[in-house]
C-alpha cells in the first residue's frame, strides 16, 4: 500500500508530497478503499496512518482531518472483525491474533495521530489557535481510542500500561485547560452526543468493574452497558463523602478505590461513584429476572439473549455499587506447584482411576499456587499455555507430591506480561466421580453411547447431585441413568447452571431404580 504514497523515503519532507495532505485526493483515496474485504480496507488504512506519523512536514490540522476521516471510514470494517472475533465460538490461536492484533493495532496508530496533534496544539502557538475550534472533538476522539486500546488489552486479559492511564489523563486535561471537556460533540455517525468528559468516566467505570472475570463477549456487552447508564453516575473534582474511586490525571495509574486514599489532595486528581446507575442497573436486572424484555433504549450493537446479559448485569451491579464486593474467604499465603490438566475428558481420565494417578500421555501444565482460601486459589503461571486457557475453562489439578485429583473452574485471569499471567481459581470439588451416563429415553442402550461426565455430590442440595458433562449434553426433557457400585440411579434434570463450548454444569435429583 505504501507505494501509493510518493516520497515516503524522505519523510514527506515537502507539505505538497503527501496524498493525504490534499482534500481531493483525500477523499478520492477514501472512495478507492475496498468496501466489500474489510482486511485489505483496515491493512491499507493503518499503512495511511503510519504514514501520517512518519510524516515530519505534515501540518497538525492536516494530520486531524486525514485521521478522522480515516477513523470514520474504518468503523464498518471494525465493527465487521469485532464481530468475528467476539462470537465465533471456536476461532483457532492464529485467526483470533489475526483478528486481535488488527483491531489492537488500528486503535494503537490512530490514538498516536491524534496524540500528534494534542501535542502540536500545546507547543505551537499558531497550532492552538487553529485547533481551538476542533479541541472537543480532537480530545474526545482521542480519549475514545484509548479507551478501545485498553478494552483490545483486556480481551487478551492485560496488562495494563501504566502508560495508557497518564496519556488518558494529558488529553482530559488538556480538554479541561481548554474549557470544553463537556463540551458535546458527535462522536459515531447515529451514536449521539459525547464530550471528553464522559469519555474519560467511561473508561474509569470500565475499569473499575474488573473484567478479568468475564469472557470476551461478555466484556463487549458490559462496555454497552456502561455507556447506557454513564450518565448517572457522578465523576467530581472533589471527593464527596460517598466517592469510591479516585483517580490522579497525572500519575501513571489507573483507578483506585477509596480504601486507598491518596497522600495529598491534590488539583489533578478525580473521584467517582455509582450515584443512581446501580439501582438503574438493579431495575433492569429484576425485570429481566422477572421475564421482561430487555429496555427499547438500550443500545447493545447486536441481539443478545437473557442467559448473555443477565450475568453481566448481576457483575456489574456488584462491582460498580456503593460498597464494592469483598473477598468472601480469607486467602493464606502459600508456594506450592500443581499439575493442571484441561477440558471434561481429561478430567474424566484422571477422576476414573483407571490409568493410575498420573496417566502418562496427557498434556499437563506445571503452575504456582500462591495463596488459597476456602473459595480456591490463585496461581502464577510461569508460561502461558495453549488457546485453551480461558475464563471459564474446566480443569483438573493434582497438588505436588500428592495423589488426589482436584476439579475446579478458572474464574479470573489477568496476564502479568508476555510469558506470565495470575488466575484465580475456584474449587469446584474436592472430590468427583467419572461415570458414563445413558439417555433414559433410548430405546436400546446398546445404540447409544454413554455421557463421560464427572459427578459431585458435595455442597449439593440433599437428594441432588451436580454433574459436569460435554457441551450440548443437558437436556432438561431427557431423564439419566447411572449404574454406580452395582446400583442403578435415576437421574432427574433440575437446572442448568452453567455452559460453555467446553462443558455444561447441571444439577440433577437422584432417585433409586430397582
Amino acid at each position: 500500500m505504501l507505494t501509493k504514497v510518493p516520497g515516503l523515503g524522505g519523510l514527506f519532507s515537502q507539505r505538497n508530497e503527501h496524498p493525504l495532505a490534499d482534500p481531493k485526493e483525500l477523499r478520492q483515496l477514501l472512495a478507492e478503499l475496498p468496501a466489500d474485504n474489510a482486511f485489505k480496507a483496515l491493512d491499507e488504512i493503518a499503512g495511511w496512518l503510519e504514514s501520517l506519523l512518519a510524516a515530519d512536514g505534515f501540518p497538525a490540522d492536516r494530520v486531524y482531518e486525514a485521521a478522522r476521516q480515516l477513523e470514520d471510514v474504518a468503523l464498518p470494517h471494525l465493527k465487521r472483525l469485532s464481530r468475528e472475533y467476539l462470537h465465533s465460538a471456536r476461532l483457532n490461536r492464529s485467526d483470533e491474533k489475526r483478528l486481535w492484533s488488527i483491531n489492537y493495532g488500528f486503535w494503537t496508530l490512530l490514538a498516536a495521530a491524534y496524540e500528534r496533534c494534542l501535542l502540536a496544539a500545546a507547543t505551537t502557538p499558531k497550532m492552538n489557535e487553529v485547533f481551538k475550534p476542533i479541541m472537543p472533538a480532537l480530545t474526545t476522539r482521542l480519549i475514545a481510542a484509548l479507551g478501545a486500546i485498553l478494552k483490545w488489552e483486556q480481551f487478551h486479559y492485560g496488562p495494563s500500561p501504566g502508560e495508557l492511564w497518564l496519556r488518558l489523563g494529558r488529553a482530559l486535561a488538556a480538554a479541561e485547560a481548554q474549557g470544553v471537556a463537556s463540551k458535546l460533540v458527535p462522536l459515531r455517525p447515529m451514536s449521539g452526543m459525547t464530550c471528553a468528559q464522559q469519555e474519560y468516566l467511561k473508561v474509569l467505570v470500565f475499569q473499575a468493574a474488573s473484567m478479568d472475570s468475564l469472557l470476551p463477549l461478555e466484556i463487549e456487552v458490559a462496555e454497552r452497558l456502561i455507556a447506557h447508564f454513564l450518565s448517572a453516575f457522578v465523576f467530581s473534582s472533589e471527593a464527596q463523602e460517598d466517592s469510591v474511586y479516585w483517580v490522579d490525571l497525572r500519575l501513571p495509574q489507573p483507578p483506585l478505590r477509596m480504601a486507598r486514599m491518596p497522600a495529598l489532595a491534590e488539583p489533578s486528581q478525580r473521584f467517582f461513584k455509582p450515584g443512581s446507575a446501580n439501582l438503574a442497573m438493579l431495575e433492569v436486572l429484576h425485570g429481566l429476572e422477572r421475564g421482561g424484555d430487555v429496555p427499547a433504549d438500550i443500545n447493545l450493537g447486536d441481539q443478545y439473549g437473557t442467559r448473555l446479559l443477565m450475568p453481566v448485569l448481576r457483575h456489574l451491579a456488584a462491582y460498580l455499587a456503593p460498597i464494592p464486593p469483598q473477598r468472601r474467604h480469607d486467602r493464606h499465603r502459600v508456594k506450592h506447584r500443581m499439575s493442571v490438566l484441561s477440558g471434561v475428558i481429561n478430567a474424566f481420565v484422571v477422576f476414573s482411576g483407571e490409568f493410575g494417578g498420573r496417566p502418562a500421555g496427557l498434556q499437563m501444565e506445571s503452575w504456582v499456587v500462591e495463596n488459597v482460601s476456602r473459595g480456591g486459589f490463585g496461581a502464577l503461571l510461569e508460561s502461558i499455555p495453549a488457546e485453551w486457557l480461558k475464563v471459564g475453562a474446566l480443569i483438573a489439578m493434582q497438588p505436588e507430591g500428592g495423589d488426589n485429583w482436584l476439579l475446579g473452574i478458572v474464574r479470573r485471569y489477568h496476564r502479568e506480561n508476555e510469558t506470565e499471567a495470575r488466575v484465580g481459581i475456584e474449587t469446584l470439588a474436592r472430590q468427583a466421580v467419572a461415570a458414563e451416563l445413558m439417555p433414559r429415553t433410548s430405546s436400546s442402550y446398546a445404540a447409544v453411547a454413554g455421557i463421560p461426565s464427572l459427578l459431585i455430590t458435595e455442597g449439593c442440595e440433599a437428594g441432588e447431585v451436580r454433574l459436569v458433562m460435554p457441551h450440548a449434553s443437558f437436556d432438561l426433557r431427557e431423564n439419566l441413568e447411572l449404574n454406580r457400585n452395582g446400583k442403578r440411579q435415576l437421574l432427574t434434570p433440575v437446572a442448568l447452571l452453567e455452559q460453555t463450548t467446553e462443558y455444561e454444569l447441571a444439577r440433577y435429583r437422584v432417585n433409586m431404580l430397582v
